[in-house]
């Protein structure tokens, strides 16, 4: 009899001590710890990012009002704009060419400061950090001053030359090449520190063995650094394009979109429209529409990425 009174509390004993153990043997494990700790930013992450872009798809789908659901309506409204079409190809020239030289002068520079001397290059960096370091409004503003049209300082050191004024940001080309030119300022020391790190991982037994068989600099260049850093810049290149194309101040504060809405964004145009012009549905669906393109570059970048990590 006391046996079968005792059975019963033995035997939650038990579960109790199994739930403890795997508690335990949870707690310990890398994984679990990992994912605590990624917690808070997990859920900030989903505050920030996930919650807006699931608000901005429901405002895609309302009337100008946000009164009456009209599906698919905005979209197919852009779809017939040739503005909107105009927006996308500027906005596809823009970060294209501009990720392009960020990451060409990013390389070149990286390797400059590479090969100077370990205790000067300190310095170098902290001096080609400076344009990634200033806020961008800041550091746009006094583009702006160089670009004006009345005190230009590039127009003054033209002049020197005998070469006339050139309205910056007037005109459709130079108010691209503007635009594009700041932004190329602006976001290469982000290449050049990324890309210094990669080239400091390179071993130097490579590049040894590479001199040992006949290999001139273009040739270490090719087959070893470029091979070495692939990964590297295929993730710095598709962080950058995704900022450049949701890229917004520099454009607000050059050209504001003009002349005649031919620097416009999808960020700045997503701020006239939904903005200024008081139709927030529609300025939500121009910019949701970046999505889908970015969403393409990720694909063939990580898959690529994936496919050599594969090989490898």
């Amino acid at each position: 009899m006391v046996d079968v009174t005792l059975q019963p509390n033995r035997v939650g004993t038990t579960h109790a001590a199994r739930r403890r153990n795997g508690l335990r043997n949870a707690l310990g494990r890398k994984s679990t710890v990992a994912f605590l700790m990624a917690l808070p930013l997990i859920i900030l992450i989903g505050v920030l990012v996930v919650y807006p872009a699931f608000y901005a798809l429901h405002l895609a789908t309302l009337n100008k009002s946000m009164s009456k659901f009209v599906g698919f309506g905005n979209f197919e409204f852009l779809f017939k704009r040739e503005i909107f079409w105009m927006v996308v190809r500027q906005s596809c020239l823009f970060a294209i060419s501009a990720v392009i030289f960020k990451a060409l002068i990013g390389f070149i520079v990286a390797h400059f400061v590479h090969n100077v001397p370990a205790k000067k290059q300190r310095k170098w960096r902290g001096m080609l950090l400076v344009p990634w370091v200033i806020p961008p409004a800041m550091s746009t503003l006094a583009w702006l001053w160089l670009f004006d049209p009345s005190y230009s300082a590039f127009n003054y050191t033209l002049g020197l030359f005998g070469i006339g004024p050139i309205s910056w940001l007037g005109e459709i080309g130079w108010a691209r090449f503007s635009v594009i030119l700041v932004n190329v300022w602006y976001g290469a020391p982000f290449f050049m520190i990324m890309y210094l790190a990669a080239l400091k991982s390179v071993p130097e037994q490579l590049y040894e063995a590479a001199a040992i068989d006949g290999a001139n600099w273009w040739q270490r260049i090719w087959y070893v650094t470029l091979p070495m850093m692939r990964n590297i810049i295929a993730i710095t290149t598709l962080f950058s394009l995704i900022v450049t194309f949701a890229n917004f101040d520099i454009t607000r504060i050059l050209t504001n979109g003009g002349p005649l809405d031919h620097t416009h964004l999808f960020a700045t145009w997503a701020f006239r429209v939904g903005i200024e012009s008081s139709d927030i549905p529609l300025g939500a669906s121009v910019s949701l529409f970046m999505f889908p393109i970015l969403a393409i570059a990720a694909v063939f970048i990580l898959r690529d990425i994936s496919k050599r990590g594969n090989e490898a």
